[in-house]
């Protein structure tokens, strides 16, 4: 249930291409306003992915949880029933806000409750959920484009909003926070709904013999003296930075318009994005089920890598010679299929199960809040880019996405560590003590 936060991202970030084409002209919104509805949710998920790690840390996930559903709904509310623009900015703010809650705190809970064996399965239902929500947003747009109803395709996401709200009373507090907080009873419940009860004690002593050598490091200006979690922050937080360089969301965003670009009408371009968007779930399905829990990893990270920089090397050189050369289209359209195919394989949901069990318990919200500061940041950057860029000529900025492809294919060679099959505490003890088990 606390996944459905993943379907309330995409679905608001990816609505608002639809909506605005008939807001814009409704609350007569110029260009510069117009950039500023769009970013201000950018804006808002920044600060919420900064602020909420160590509130996670001290309050617990299940309350951060429900308190991301609250604040989704509020700002979907506010968005939807608009008077003004001034309204509607502050609701995509608040909205935002929601997003880097939910972007930081679900992959952590759920990698912290699920079984060594299917962690990766699990947390990849949060990409899972993005990628259905981008669909599902594709879709109410074209539904609701001829009645101009740009009230409702916002007001629709209340629905998996309140759906999300209501679920996390549901929800079990994670074990792990649990013994860290000293509530070993409470932690024991939680783990006998989902482990066998031969494995429940030896996860908790596993737990607190952890924290125990730790020694607790809760001061996160503490925990940082140590020169092995300053480099886990450091490689977490490059990987949401490259997983925003590649190039994903100038894709999502702007398709259509390197589409049309090269000569295809609106209505094609857009019905390609929303074929992008069936892809991207498709693919990230296939990852979750039957990738990352039997190859790992690093070697789809660093597959992935590859093929997204070709497809990129690709499209830059196709509008380096020319954009309208004989079947450029098709090359344009095979160069963004094998891009989100590569992307929602690799980089699209397995740096967020990454981020979700690489860092120590004790300060795994706030170092993951950091990394998701720094790939909502990147994304703020790239998305003002872009259109720059590619104004000026779209090779350019096709190469530059390439030339990131190839530093993320180093990154994961070089800097990731592999935590397929192990336990949480297990990988702790490998990065931060070296050792095996």
């Amino acid at each position: 249930m606390g996944s459905l936060g993943g379907g309330v991202r995409g679905y608001e970030l990816g609505v608002v291409a639809a909506a605005l084409l008939f807001a814009v002209p409704d609350l007569h919104l110029s260009p510069v306003i117009t950039g500023a509805v769009v970013s201000a949710a950018l804006l808002g998920s920044i600060f919420g992915a900064l602020a909420v790690g160590p509130v996670a840390d001290i309050v617990g996930r299940k309350r951060v949880i429900a308190a991301a559903a609250l604040i989704f709904s509020l700002g979907i509310l506010g968005a939807a029933l608009a008077p003004d623009v001034a309204v509607l900015i502050s609701s995509r703010l608040v909205l935002g806000v929601a997003v880097g809650i939910a972007t930081v705190i679900i992959p952590i809970y759920i990698a912290e409750i699920a079984p060594a064996a299917g962690r990766g399965a699990f947390t990849g239902l949060f990409q899972i959920m993005i990628y259905a929500g981008v669909l599902g947003s594709s879709i109410v747009g074209t539904v609701l484009a001829p009645y101009g109803a740009w009230r409702w395709m916002f007001a629709i996401g209340l629905v998996p909003a309140l759906l999300m709200l209501g679920g996390s009373f549901f929800l079990p507090e994670s074990p792990r926070w649990l013994v860290r907080t000293g509530n070993e009873v409470a932690a024991r419940a939680v783990l006998a709904r989902f482990r066998d009860a031969s494995s429940v004690d030896e996860e908790i002593n596993g737990i607190k013999n952890l924290l125990q050598k730790e020694n607790i490091r809760t001061d996160f200006r503490v925990a940082l003296r140590s020169s092995r979690l300053r480099k886990l922050v450091i490689v977490g937080s490059g990987l949401g930075i490259l997983q925003q360089l590649i190039g994903i969301n100038a894709v999502t965003y702007y398709a259509p318009a390197v589409l049309t670009t090269i000569g295809f009408s609106v209505q094609a371009a857009i019905l390609a994005n929303v074929g992008f968007s069936a892809l991207g779930l498709l693919m990230t399905i296939i990852m979750a089920a039957f990738i990352v829990d039997r190859m790992g990893r690093r070697i789809p990270l660093m597959v992935g890598a590859l093929a997204m920089a070709f497809s990129m090397a690709v499209l830059g050189i196709v509008f380096g010679a020319s954009p309208d050369i004989a079947h450029s289209g098709y090359v344009a359209i095979a160069c963004l299929a094998v891009f989100q195919i590569s992307f929602a394989l690799s980089w699209g949901g397995i740096v967020w199960i990454v981020l979700g069990e690489m860092f120590p318990l004790s300060i795994r919200g706030t170092a993951m809040g950091i990394a998701v500061f720094m790939a909502e940041a990147t994304s703020v950057i790239v998305g003002l880019i872009f259109p720059v860029l590619f104004k000026r000529g779209g090779s350019i900025i096709f190469i530059g996405f390439a030339l990131m492809g190839v530093l993320a294919f180093f990154w994961a060679l070089l800097l990731l560590p592999e935590t397929k099959q192990r336990s949480l505490e297990q990988i702790e003890m490998a990065t931060l003590f070296d050792e095996k088990q």
